[in-house]
């Protein structure tokens, strides 16, 4: 966990490298206009439905492509925690849940909700990245909690206190929010039904995604170092167990969706 750069990371690699470049070409091109989706028009009139499997490839502005680079960066402890073939893995079998997903619901659902005002998605895979920022608030433990306060003088002896307790991981939030409130309300619903999916990969009711893998050989990998990889991480998660950092997932316990995310944020 404490290794610099993309050690043990390839696919994260591949990502930010990949969102860099996408952008770039989409910018030396002129093409960045074929990326976002607008229902109306684009497609209910103009039936340019090739939009809905395009809009994520590249953002269409520089601050975003630097955001999404830095989130995908310090988001690669989700492939050494996993091993690259599972994170590979999680990146292809949700895609089509996170290409799919936000445009149909803005445009079947969101848009006629919204009497037509609602009616852009801006492109690029923040889905992808609040997918993966839900895998990373679940298994990864914070080292430490700390509280920002501030006391309010009450007029008796003892003044009253306000605060906020943070962890270790609070400022991993920051770069991911921004690209949720980059371009509202598209870019948040982008996020929002990422989150969703990660979630709903975790808690393995993503029809055909969770058990699914791609062949070892796709990651330049052999099964036998798989199989030493995945001893490695069993022993590593007995090891933080041990003492008191339990990393892997609670298996006995399963509730719904909406119970599985407010357990999420109460912390149980």
């Amino acid at each position: 966990m404490l290794a610099s750069g993309f050690t043990n990371a390839p696919i994260t690699r591949l990502l930010v490298f990949g969102t860099v470049i996408t952008a770039f070409l989409a910018s030396l091109t002129d093409t960045k206009y074929y990326f976002w989706i607008q229902p109306q028009p684009q497609l209910f009139t103009y039936w340019q439905f090739w939009r809905l499997f395009t809009w994520q490839l590249c953002y269409a502005n520089s601050a975003e492509v630097l955001f999404a680079a830095m989130a995908f960066y310090q988001l690669r402890v989700v492939e050494r925690l996993w091993g690259s073939r599972k994170f590979a893995s999680f990146i292809i079998s949700t895609f089509p849940y996170t290409t799919l997903l936000p445009p149909i619901l803005l445009a079947v659902v969101i848009r006629p909700l919204s009497f037509g005002h609602i009616n852009y998605l801006p492109a690029g895979p923040t889905a992808i990245v609040f997918a993966l920022l839900a895998q990373y608030h679940a298994a990864i433990p914070s080292m430490y909690k700390y509280r920002v306060s501030s006391s309010v003088p009450t007029g008796t002896s003892s003044n009253q206190e306000y605060g906020l307790m943070l962890s270790s991981k609070s400022t991993s939030y920051i770069l991911p929010l921004q690209l949720a409130l980059s371009q509202l309300p598209g870019s948040a619903i982008a996020a929002g039904i990422g989150w969703i999916i990660g979630f709903a990969y975790r808690r393995e009711i993503l029809p055909g995604a969770a058990r699914w893998r791609v062949p070892s050989w796709v990651i330049g990998g052999s099964e036998q170092k798989e199989r030493y990889d995945s001893l490695r991480r069993r022993m590593e998660g007995e090891a933080g167990r041990a003492t008191g950092v339990d990393n892997e997932r609670q298996p006995a316990r399963r509730r719904g969706l909406v119970g599985g995310l407010v357990d999420q944020f109460r912390g149980a």
